[in-house]
């Protein structure tokens, strides 16, 4: 299967969730790389400093992030990565993930410009190849 998506971010702070989907990633070849943050400053940061370094070749092309995490959780990273968004030319495809059913968490999400969609855990293996091939 080809590879057309070079990096895949995961900001989740689940580490069996975040090997799992890594290796469900790596066994389909479904990506050649694999970004990992556990909240979203950590990512937030990365992003910021991708911003102002202008690295365009590193950015990833889908981002699959959590809601509920520490330190700065999904909803506050997207309040700030839609800040900086539309600094970085590169396309990127974000998907909320989060084990909430919650319809107002599934709306909310949508409702931000820079979501592609809202996916609930666990992530099937057919979504993930619809999303990456």
């Amino acid at each position: 299967m080809p590879q057309n998506i070079e990096t895949v971010c995961i900001i989740d702070d689940d580490n069996i969730y975040i090997n799992l989907v890594s290796k469900i990633i790596e066994l389909r070849r479904l990506s050649k790389s694999v970004l990992v943050f556990n909240n979203g400053k950590e990512a937030l940061e990365f992003f910021v400093n991708f911003v102002e370094d202008n690295k365009e070749e590193e950015v990833p092309q889908v981002i699959f992030l959590d809601i509920n995490m520490p330190i700065m959780d999904g909803w506050e990273f997207l309040k700030e990565f839609s800040k900086i968004r539309n600094k970085i030319s590169e396309d990127i495809d974000l998907y909320v993930v989060s084990s909430s059913i919650d319809s107002r968490d599934i709306e909310r999400a949508k409702s931000i410009d820079v979501v592609s969609d809202y996916l609930a855990k666990p992530i099937k293996l057919n979504d993930f190849e619809r999303i990456l091939v």
